[in-house]
């Protein structure tokens, strides 16, 4: 069975891509902190999918971490199809004068440095597969809002990460593909907000934002094209949003 390889999966998009993943057949690599959501969402999806699951709770954050937990896997981990790169978030919402320095820290050791953490200790794996890599950008890695400057930094590190990685694995046969989320209802905003409910669920009123699951469906459908097909950047929004500041609440 192919085997797919989710970071951020105890919640969110990469809980609902383990979900995809396993109804469609993979065996599942899951990566994260929080590992009873980790072991409770395996013990799911073995049940009604009849799949094998590895878990690994760590924080993307650590390399050591990251380095030992991807060390040294046995059947049938040892070749990963896809890595999706999920872990990520923002924190806070200020201007660059009254940002926090540990908010920037947080973005950028899991937006970027995780990223490349994992990426790095998963590619003799991918490597042996030939696998696929689909990093979890975001419209803030095309644009920039007020407020959002940090956390603009890091996802337009992201897209150009994807297109570096793209360049250099290219021949690998390794693709590469990055997904763009819009506006989408998860845990992102409370943890923004560093849990202000009201802020959080301001931010997704008036109109019906992306659920988890629609992204999961997209990243999906990305990893299930044929081996000669890579689907380079992917942008999903809602059908409300026309770009990080228009947004029509009806």
């Amino acid at each position: 069975m192919p085997v797919a390889i989710i970071s951020g999966a105890s919640s969110g998009f990469g809980k609902a891509c383990a979900d995809i993943f396993a109804r469609n057949g993979h065996d599942l690599v899951l990566v994260a902190r929080r590992e009873d959501r980790l072991l409770e969402l395996a013990d799911q999806l073995t049940k009604e999918h009849s799949v094998q699951i590895l878990v690994r709770a760590i924080d993307v954050r650590d390399k050591e971490a990251v380095d030992r937990a991807f060390g040294g896997w046995a059947a049938p981990y040892e070749k990963a199809d896809v890595l999706v790169n999920n872990a990520g978030l923002a924190v806070g919402r200020n201007t660059i004068d009254e940002g926090f320095t540990d908010d920037w820290d947080r973005m950028i050791d899991t937006n970027v440095k995780g990223l490349l953490y994992v990426t790095k200790a998963a590619m003799p794996y991918l490597k042996a597969a030939k696998g696929h890599i689909i990093n979890v950008g975001s419209l803030a890695g095309h644009e920039v809002y007020p407020e959002g400057n940090v956390y603009c930094a890091s996802k337009h590190a992201v897209t150009a990460l994807s297109k570096g990685m793209r360049i250099d694995l290219v021949k690998h046969g390794i693709k590469v593909t990055n997904i763009s989320p819009g506006l989408a209802e998860t845990e992102f905003s409370m943890v923004r907000f560093k849990g202000d409910k009201d802020k959080a669920d301001a931010v997704y009123q008036g109109f019906q934002p992306l659920s988890a699951g629609d992204v999961a469906d997209v990243i999906w459908f990305a990893a299930s094209r044929p081996a000669h097909v890579n689907l380079e950047e992917i942008t999903i929004l809602p059908t409300a949003q026309a770009d990080s500041r228009i947004v029509h609440r009806g």
